[in-house]
């Protein structure tokens, strides 16, 4: 009888230690679907700004669904809500800032976003109605800058470089007027919001102004009398996404659709010469 009831229990056992070793497989499988689920993502809000940017974005989605991947592009008109969008998870990337930008607002709000792939880079240039030439611009001009850190240095290296003040020495790229070490023309530096600096040219004997902003205003390369150089310019664009996205299937996909050849006769198609691919 001992021996009976022992046996029993030792199946007993032997079953319960089958069935729970089923179920952490079953655990262990269940979880592996998941992340299989969630590395095959079909589907990506894409936060971009409003205007010609869309049009690329449209061909990039064109290129997205040939492998998969379903883009919703969501449009903003203000530079400081796609991180917040992108951060907060209501968008899954999003394309239209240069590093200094987002170091600055990863500096004040502590944002957890990561660079996946770079897309096009826009010369900062000045702009001017009244002039053809640097040269022409007189003593106590009135110069317009975006307001938000880092342009306003970027137009501030602009002015620099083309003679018209000097900055203080050590001067990042977040400099501001109050950086301004020597202003030979006593030139009027009025600070204005990046989407207003352009319309408010009129006003201006120069304005220095990002290129979709300048587009916007209905400005060309006609008017433009100086622009920043090229070369080892730290102000690509580029496709950002969550940090603990970064090493997800998706993103590959993504920033393949927008780097390939067809997407890029767009964009040399949609800005006409004042954007250059960055990648």
């Amino acid at each position: 009888m001992t021996k009976t009831l022992l046996t029993t229990s030792l199946t007993r056992r032997a079953g319960l230690a089958a069935l729970a070793g089923a179920a952490a497989l079953a655990s262990v499988a269940g979880l592996g679907t998941m992340a299989a689920f969630a590395a095959d993502k079909t589907s990506v809000k894409v936060g971009i700004m409003a205007g010609e940017d869309e049009d690329v974005w449209r061909a990039a989605a064109a290129e997205a669904e040939k492998v998969g991947l379903t883009l919703e592009l969501v449009t903003f008109n203000d530079y400081t809500q796609p991180n917040e969008a992108l951060e907060r998870g209501e968008i899954d990337a999003n394309a239209f800032q240069h590093k200094p930008y987002l170091d600055n607002q990863i500096q004040q709000n502590g944002y957890h976003i990561v660079v996946a792939g770079y897309t096009g880079l826009w010369p900062i240039g000045l702009y001017s109605k009244t002039h053809t030439k640097v040269a022409d611009l007189k003593e106590g001009a009135s110069i317009g800058v975006p307001n938000d850190p880092s342009n306003e240095g970027r137009a501030l290296k602009v002015l620099e470089q083309q003679g018209l003040i000097k900055l203080k020495d050590g001067t990042g790229i977040l400099a501001t007027v109050a950086d301004i070490a020597e202003n030979p023309k006593n030139l009027e530096i009025k600070e204005l919001d990046a989407g207003v600096v352009g319309r408010a040219i009129d006003d201006l004997d120069g304005a220095v102004v990002n290129t979709d902003w300048a587009l916007k205003a209905g400005l060309t390369a006609d008017n433009r009398i100086a622009q920043e150089a090229i070369a080892d310019n730290p102000y690509r664009n580029f496709i950002a996404v969550r940090q603990a996205d970064a090493k997800e299937p998706w993103v590959v996909k993504l920033v393949a659709a927008y780097q390939n050849p067809t997407v890029k006769a767009v964009f040399d198609d949609v800005y006409k010469g004042t954007g250059v691919a960055a990648y």
